[in-house]
C-alpha cells in the first residue's frame, strides 16, 4: 500500500513541461521502427532483464514499441504492451496482448489490481509528465511483491523530453527516477546500476529498479 507518511515530493509542475506541447498522439502518429539505442546497449540490457524476469511470469511493457529486448528465450505467461503507436505495437513478436493509450493524457493504467510480475520501462521514462501518477499505477497492477525495471540512456527526443530530465546529467536521471518510485509511496527502496557496456564508445545504460511490498 502506499505510505502516506513521505514527505511532498520536491517537483513543480513547471519541471514536467515540454518545448512541445501539442498532442503527443499527433508527435507519434507515424511508425518509428528504429531502435533508440545502439546494438551494445540493446545487448546490456537484455542481459539484464534475463537475470530479472521471471521465465513464466506476467509482463506489462509500458511506453512499449515495436521491440522490448526482452531476451529470446524468455517464455513468459503473458506479455502486455502498452504504447502509443498501434503500428509499432502489432510488430512486437513478443507481445501476447497490445493496448494503445497516451499516459501522459491519462495516467490510469486500463488493467486491475495485481495482474503482473515485472512492469518495465525501457529509454521512454523521460517523455512522462505525471510521473507519480503512473508510478502509483504501475504499483497498483504489480502483485505484491511485484518489480519495475526502469532503464534509460542519454538518448532522447528533445522537444518531447520534460523540462528536468533536459536540465540534468546521469546522475540526475539516476535520482530522478528514483524519486518516482519513493515518492509515488508504492514501493520499496529502490535499486540502481549502470549496466552501460563500454563507456564512451557506446551508449550509456543505467536501470533503476524496485519492489512494491510484499504481502
Amino acid at each position: 500500500m502506499p505510505d502516506e507518511a513521505r514527505s511532498d515530493p520536491p517537483f513543480e509542475e513547471g519541471h514536467f513541461r515540454r518545448a512541445d506541447e501539442s498532442d503527443d498522439a499527433n508527435f507519434y502518429v507515424e511508425p518509428r521502427l528504429v531502435t533508440h539505442i545502439d546494438d551494445a546497449a540493446i545487448g546490456a540490457l537484455r542481459a539484464h532483464y534475463s537475470k530479472f524476469l521471471p521465465k513464466q511470469g506476467r509482463l506489462l511493457d509500458l511506453m512499449s514499441s515495436w521491440v522490448s529486448h526482452y531476451p529470446d528465450d524468455l517464455e513468459s505467461e503473458r506479455v502486455a504492451g502498452l504504447g502509443m503507436n498501434a503500428e509499432e505495437l502489432a510488430e512486437n513478436p513478443q507481445l501476447t496482448e497490445r493496448v494503445v493509450h497516451d499516459l501522459n493524457a491519462d495516467p490510469v493504467l486500463p488493467y486491475g489490481d495485481d495482474e503482473f510480475d515485472v512492469v518495465t520501462i525501457a529509454v521512454s521514462v523521460q517523455y512522462l509528465t505525471r510521473p507519480l501518477e503512473v508510478f502509483r499505477e504501475i504499483g497498483r497492477v504489480l502483485r505484491p511483491g511485484g518489480g519495475c525495471i526502469v532503464s534509460f540512456s542519454n538518448r532522447c527526443f528533445p522537444t518531447k523530453a520534460v523540462w528536468l530530465w533536459q536540465g540534468m546529467g546521469d546522475d540526475g536521471h539516476v535520482q530522478m527516477v528514483g524519486a518516482y518510485f519513493h515518492y509515488s509511496g508504492a514501493f520499496e527502496a529502490p535499486q540502481w546500476h549502470d549496466i552501460s557496456p563500454a563507456k564512451g564508445r557506446s551508449d550509456p545504460m543505467y536501470v533503476v529498479q524496485a519492489r512494491t511490498p510484499a504481502e
